[in-house]
């Protein structure tokens, strides 16, 4: 390979034919076709005995090279597959195709679940091993007329003309689940792997492969929220929905720069007694403009762009500089609940940057507490319970919040170092009527007290709600019947006794 090959000859006397360079094909001794570019250059061309000398540059790296781009600008190195331009550009073809026929299309995003995980746990080389294992799958399954891309390094689009009426598309989908059912082979050992599924129609959900190729893609990303192997169908509003998110989260970025937010405070009340014990601190985000932007929306978006670190240490500054003012008005009885992400125990020294705030505004275990929901407990790892059992022998109060909700089973309840229960609405709600749920949350409530643990009543709206969580002996009472979350200042006034205390709460 790239060798210059040089010959002569001896010409005729009147030779003066001129040969111009060119790039030729010479065949090889082995009778290989080789690629050369030829040149001819003459010696003694005006005498009796001219010389032609033929030199000749062998070009097979430059073609190998040459092949090896183009390949690599239409192809993925890994699986051969065609890349993301050479799949739009095909998936433009099939389009007009089924315009002038009258067809539909689905187009189907796939993204392997966990595929971090299996790079992390097995090596590179073993998340390659399932890359080709899973592309000969789908090639397998292949029609003719169909077309499968990698896009991304676990992510794979295909595309499926003709393919538009539900009981066709749901089938295609089942076919392509069907490819998962059977363990793959990594690492010595059989392992299971699922994928979500994105699922975009033409022409409904768009006209061109990049708008399909989107929604197809947006909707793979909802059916990630839903869990692993999910199934999605894009609709109009998971778009808008994405719209107002990346909206939200900008303004969010800038609401934690220009002091936006506030925190409200729902009393918490003993059911024997009507007086008020605790006020559980919850964030509000009242824009400058516009209305007030659920914590529902924002603290989920604040989760996934991990700005909940910022967020979560400004309502523990908050929560402690209220809680100061308050003690300085010598409102001494009345601790503070905030509530912890999952996310905030994620960060090193969340808990850290909690007790520190405490300190440096004087305050003591009894006057902020903590709340957390049960998956939140589940999934932090040893250091962030170590942390949390080191608060808990302080004195701290710890809340398990929404409780009966999570996955977690009862046993869980002996290892977390909790010191109350939060029994979740969904069970209050109906409880008067509905016999299963007054079941539960009489069990919720004797489990607690058992356990040693105070139990908390939300979502206590009506007077047949709390009369029966009175007769099961609840400890504390918190919802809309009693109070409604308030600003600071409002609270001034309830603990100053110029705001009545709702007749529902004597005895």
């Amino acid at each position: 390979d790239g060798q210059i090959i040089l010959s002569a000859s001896v010409c005729p006397g009147n030779y003066n034919h001129f040969i111009p360079a060119s790039e030729l094909e010479l065949k090889h001794k082995t009778g290989e076709l080789i690629s050369v570019f030829s040149q001819h250059l003459m010696l003694n061309e005006h005498t009796d005995s001219p010389l032609l000398f033929c030199v000749d540059v062998d070009l097979s790296d430059q073609k190998r090279a040459h092949r090896d781009l183009k390949f690599a600008t239409h192809f993925d190195w890994l699986t051969h597959l065609p890349n993301r331009q050479s799949f739009e550009i095909n998936l433009d073809s099939l389009l007009d195709a089924c315009r002038r026929r009258g067809n539909g299309l689905t187009t189907l995003y796939l993204d392997i679940d966990n595929f971090v995980e299996i790079n992390d746990a097995l090596g590179y080389d073993q998340g390659d091993r399932l890359l080709i294992g899973l592309t000969r799958r789908l090639k397998e399954c292949q029609r003719v007329t169909e077309l499968v891309s990698r896009v991304s390094s676990d992510e794979f689009v295909l595309a499926f003309p003709g393919v538009y009426l539900s009981s066709d598309v749901r089938r295609i989908v089942r076919h392509v689940q069907n490819v998962f059912r059977k363990p793959f082979f990594l690492d010595g050992r059989e392992r299971q792997v699922t994928a979500c599924l994105g699922v975009a129609l033409f022409p409904e959900n768009g006209e061109s492969s990049r708008e399909l190729i989107r929604n197809a893609d947006v909707a793979k990303n909802r059916a990630k929220l839903e869990g692993r192997g999910a199934v999605c169908f894009f609709q109009q509003k998971l778009h808008d929905e994405l719209v107002r998110q990346h909206y939200l989260l900008a303004r969010l970025k800038e609401a934690l720069d220009n002091d936006e937010f506030s925190l409200h405070y729902q009393p918490q009340v003993s059911a024997a007694s009507g007086r008020i014990e605790n006020l559980e601190a919850l964030i509000r985000w009242e824009p400058a403009e516009g209305p007030t932007i659920s914590p529902a929306e924002f603290i989920t978006l604040a989760e996934y762009s991990g700005l909940i670190h910022r967020l979560g240490d400004w309502v523990i500054e908050e929560a402690c500089r209220q809680q100061e003012e308050w003690r300085s008005k010598g409102f001494h009885e009345h601790r503070i609940d905030i509530n912890v992400s999952g996310r905030q125990l994620v960060g090193r020294g969340a808990l850290k940057r909690f007790e520190d705030a405490l300190q440096r505004h004087g305050l003591a275990p009894r006057d902020i507490g903590i709340e957390l929901t049960e998956n939140v407990l589940i999934e932090a790892d040893e250091t962030a319970i170590e942390d949390l059992r080191r608060l808990y022998h302080r004195g701290f109060h710890i809340a398990l919040d929404d409780f009966g909700t999570g996955y977690s089973s009862l046993s869980y309840l002996k290892h977390f170092p909790v010191t109350a229960l939060k029994i979740d609405r969904s069970f209050i709600q109906d409880a008067p009527t509905q016999p299963k749920d007054r079941a539960i949350m009489e069990g919720a409530i004797l489990i607690g007290h058992r356990l040693g643990l105070e139990v908390v009543a939300e979502g206590v709206e009506n007077a047949e709600q709390l009369s029966l969580l009175r007769d099961m002996h609840c400890d504390l009472i918190q919802g809309f019947f009693f109070f409604r979350p308030m600003p600071a200042e409002e609270i001034d006034r309830l603990l100053s006794g110029f705001v009545p205390t709702h007749k529902g709460l004597t005895s």
